[in-house]
């Protein structure tokens, strides 16, 4: 019993596992943007080990059109902020999101069927 040793971890350890109050306020305010213009319809929240997503939806039914994702474990600084299509092809990344968000045009992204 000598030669035992007590060890405490105290750091608080302050893991971003989903979006923070800003990053919500700015995509709730963008969605509600988008829903009062006719453009989004639905929307639903993606919770995975590499990524946050804020799914957007045209109609509640069906896939997500488009994925404002917050990567967890970004490979470098600029893909820490993802907005992807429907596929899962990103369409545009930055380290920002509200930079990402306002950089945008989204009334251009218009889905043809």
């Amino acid at each position: 019993m000598k030669h035992l040793k007590l060890i405490v971890n105290n750091k608080n350890s302050e893991r971003n596992i989903f979006f923070n109050k800003m990053e919500l306020r700015l995509i709730l305010n963008l969605y509600a943007e988008m829903v009062s213009g006719g453009e989004w319809k639905d929307y639903g929240l993606s919770i995975s080990k590499r990524e946050v997503s804020f799914n957007i939806y045209r109609r509640a039914s069906e896939f997500p059109v488009y994925k404002i994702a917050k990567n967890l474990k970004p490979k470098n600084e600029n893909e820490k902020y993802l907005i992807k299509n429907n596929t899962n092809n990103i369409i545009k990344s930055s380290n920002s999101l509200q930079n990402l968000i306002n950089k945008i045009i989204w009334k251009k992204f218009k889905l043809v069927n």
